[in-house]
């Protein structure tokens, strides 16, 4: 039953992700376009996220645990912004960059390895 319940958390989660992205993600950028990296990934100590082409001002980034707590949020992102992670425990992470009315315009996740 331990290992039972993570690789079903897993699977719900990757369902839910990849029907929320194909159904919320702004027209005005194209799916193959590169908005946003992230690295180190897996992360131990801090994750930096790098806006790529595509930056606007007014962007904001939130990231959930697997759970679904909400970890970091951050209004109008710099280009460049780097998350202390020692508050968060080992584990699969989600983030949802998002423009100033709201809508998702890309969604992604990352590992923290401790």
């Amino acid at each position: 039953m331990r290992r039972i319940l993570p690789i079903l958390s897993f699977i719900l989660l990757i369902a839910t992700q990849s029907q929320a992205q194909s159904a919320r993600i702004a027209p005005s950028i194209a799916i193959g376009d590169p908005i946003i990296k992230l690295y180190p990934n897996p992360a131990t100590a801090y994750i930096t996220f790098d806006l790529q082409n595509g930056y606007e001002k007014g962007l904001s980034l939130q990231v959930y645990s697997f759970l679904g707590k909400k970890m970091f949020e951050s209004q109008n992102l710099p280009q460049k912004l780097t998350i202390d992670l020692t508050e968060f425990n080992r584990g699969l992470y989600m983030y949802h960059l998002m423009d100033a009315t709201g809508k998702i315009i890309r969604s992604g996740k990352f590992q923290v390895t401790k």
